[in-house]
């Protein structure tokens, strides 16, 4: 990739827009009938999955995504043979989320379900049924109805009369007008539903209804890089070498100009030779390569391991330096040259003399973009590290009165150092949790890693505060101010992490903590609690109070919703209008329990049976609401209108308190 090609997918991916809330088709199946011999056959489900979509295996453990699943409504002359079947290359990783490993399907997917056919004419009716996710969020539980007929006689089982692959998959898909017919269970609820179900896509779109967010990962991804190489340049390593260069430049020319432009051109070297870095890292491995390092537990293990080592550095234990000849050689060819060339090779050697400081610093920050599964992320990274590893450069040589005013180096560089080898060394942890929790080691469950974190940020604290030294560390036992709001901070923080060792949900560190469901202690109830999980029944009691309604559409599965729980509805203004002024309804539309009957639906010209509670719910986010993934935050009022556009997965509390008055604003208009 042309360093071109990566600027552009830099400049879109800030200028994204939100996308409008729509449904949701990532994949298509088609179903086919092969015969093997005269009384044997297949039946093969072949899936194409958008770009950035996967396609949940078969046989995944309990508590985890939902697996692709064969499921019989009607078997006449034959019999099933054995459980359905993935085949094709499979993805296996561990999802920290779920605390599990996981199989799934990129690009296409296929499963096959062997039948024998025990003679005369026979009829197979049924369903696949399969999970979809991306990043973001998870479809609701797909099916793909199917029906086969002919006779075994000796002869090539005859064509299917019927195969319906792409049902479930088109009816998600189409014109919003649909041609809907449902067909209750019981007269009484045929009543409930009539005004309750009616479709509001076109109301909701007169909110000016989108869902979906600005994505920031690159910008974070930047701005990482960019506190990287701040911090690299405090280092030893780097900082010495700032006002020795730039004077240099200042001085190998009487023409001052000549002197700022090689000052620039070697700050634009710095930022050229780590953007190759980058660039070299997403060439070598690509952005599915890096997610799936991200993920995998030998790797996670590795990242662990150098993290540690990177910190013992920084403790002082050795030296991380790269062969002193390469240097060396650098330089004397540097000083061999001229013009443009030396420039560069000056800021190479940079590179390799800074290496034992900004090495670690770059470890962890190439191992941070890696979970962001982006082509163009470490790229994205090291510009940010070379930016600001540069800057000084430069403007040191526009500005050389600044260089008087430069702190001396000294111990504090040191305390940067050591403070730094005790941030590797937590987030090394972070790592290990990835591998623990794959392989069910239970060796770190969420108590035993804050218990860890906070035993490191109190060390940190306390060496701050110079109770504890460092082989490097001089004898002088002041403490400045800065360092002492640094020890503050950091004991601060260590005493913040406590309460978690009981269940008390720690939102800052969330992102980096094991699951809570490997809590073996957990004293915290404050959860928000949805006052009904059946539709009809909460749309009537809303009715009764008088009240206007949020339905949560989510999943068993859905992960982007647990966070969505735990994030924002504790939130104490978040949980007090949900639970006092709205009729909070959940519909899980991965429910698996039956249907007293199967509902039978006319959905964009096709029929479909709904055989699960879920279906039902699902269908009813796609036939009344237009969209079909989860998190699905409405507000509607008590005769089933909506109160303002819908809400998806974004933890800002602000603007979800905003989203909740405004729909109670327009209530009691």
């Amino acid at each position: 990739m042309t360093k071109k090609h990566v600027l552009s997918w830099l400049f879109m991916a800030l200028l994204c827009l939100p996308a409008f809330a729509q449904i949701q088709d990532p994949v298509k199946f088609k179903t086919e009938w092969n015969a093997l011999s005269d009384n044997e056959a297949e039946i093969i489900f072949t899936g194409t999955v958008d770009k950035g979509w996967h396609v949940y295996s078969t046989d995944l453990p309990e508590g985890g995504p939902i697996s692709a699943t064969f499921n019989v409504d009607k078997i006449e002359g034959a019999e099933l043979i054995g459980k359905l079947t993935p085949r094709g290359k499979q993805i296996e990783k561990m999802d920290p989320i779920f605390g599990m490993q996981v199989r799934f399907f990129e690009s296409k997917a296929q499963f096959v379900q062997k039948i024998k056919l025990t003679g005369g004419a026979y009829k197979l009716t049924g369903y696949l049924e399969y999970g979809a996710c991306n990043d973001e969020n998870c479809l609701p539980p797909t099916s793909v109805d199917f029906t086969f007929t002919g006779t075994a006689s000796g002869k090539q089982a005859a064509a299917p009369a019927e195969a319906q692959g792409n049902a479930a998959n088109e009816a998600a898909s189409g014109d919003t007008a649909q041609s809907v017919a449902l067909i209750p269970l019981t007269p009484a609820m045929k009543v409930q539903t009539t005004d309750y179900w009616k479709p509001v896509i076109n109301e909701l779109n007169n909110f000016g209804e989108q869902v979906g967010e600005e994505s920031h990962s690159w910008i974070y991804i930047f701005f990482t890089g960019l506190v990287g190489g701040l911090l690299a340049l405090f280092t030893p390593c780097v900082w010495p070498i700032i006002p020795m260069t730039v004077s240099f430049f200042l001085k190998r020319t009487k023409d001052k100009k000549k002197g700022i432009r090689d000052a620039w051109t070697y700050g634009a070297s710095i930022v050229v030779i780590y953007l190759t870095l980058g660039l070299a890292i997403t060439l070598i491995f690509g952005a599915s390569a890096l997610n799936a390092l991200s993920t995998n537990a030998i790797f996670n293990i590795l990242f662990c391991l150098m993290l540690i080592v990177f910190a013992a550095s920084f403790f002082g234990a050795f030296e991380i330096t790269l062969p002193s000849k390469w240097s060396n050689a650098v330089d004397s060819k540097a000083e061999q040259t001229t013009g443009l060339l030396s420039i560069f090779l000056m800021a190479f050697t940079l590179s390799l003399v800074s290496f034992s400081c900004t090495g670690p610093i770059i470890g962890f920050l190439l191992v941070e973009v890696s979970t962001t599964g982006s082509v163009v992320a470490p790229a994205i990274g090291m510009l940010g590290f070379a930016i600001a590893l540069a800057l000084p450069f430069t403007l040191f040589a526009l500005f050389p009165s600044w260089l008087k005013s430069m702190p001396k180096s000294g111990g504090w560089m040191n305390v940067i150092k050591v403070t730094l080898g005790f941030l590797e060394l937590a987030f090394a942890l972070k790592f290990l949790s990835v591998a623990d929790l794959a392989y069910g080691w239970r060796i770190l469950d969420r108590e035993t890693f804050l218990a860890l974190w906070i035993v490191i940020f109190a060390l940190l604290g306390m060496y701050l505060l110079g109770k504890i030294k460092f082989p490097h560390d001089d004898d002088d036992t002041k403490v400045s101010v800065p360092r002492f709001f640094m020890a503050l901070i950091s004991l601060a923080f260590a005493v913040y992490m406590i309460p978690g060792l009981w269940g008390a949900p720690l939102k800052a560190v969330s992102a980096f903590a094991p699951p809570m469901q490997t809590q073996d202690f957990n004293l915290y109830k404050n959860e928000v609690h949805a006052k009904f999980n059946d539709f009809e029944a909460g749309m009537e009691y809303a009715r009764q109070q008088g009240k206007p309604v949020m339905i949560d559409f989510t999943g068993y599965g859905c992960v982007n919703c647990r966070k969505m729980e735990l994030a924002v509805w504790t939130d104490p203004k978040v949980s007090k209008l949900l639970n006092e002024d709205y009729v909070l309804i959940t519909l899980f539309v991965d429910d698996k329990t039956k249907l007293a009957e199967p509902i039978k639906i006319t959905e964009n010209g096709k029929e479909r049976t709904l055989r699960t509670v879920g279906d039902k719910w699902s269908y009813l986010q796609r036939s009344k609401f237009g969209a079909n993934a989860q998190p699905f935050y409405v507000l509607i009022d008590n005769e089933g209108m909506p109160l303002n556009q819908s809400y998806s997965y974004d933890e800002d509390i602000q603007k979800y308190i905003n989203f909740l008055e405004t729909g109670l604003k327009n209530y009691k208009k």
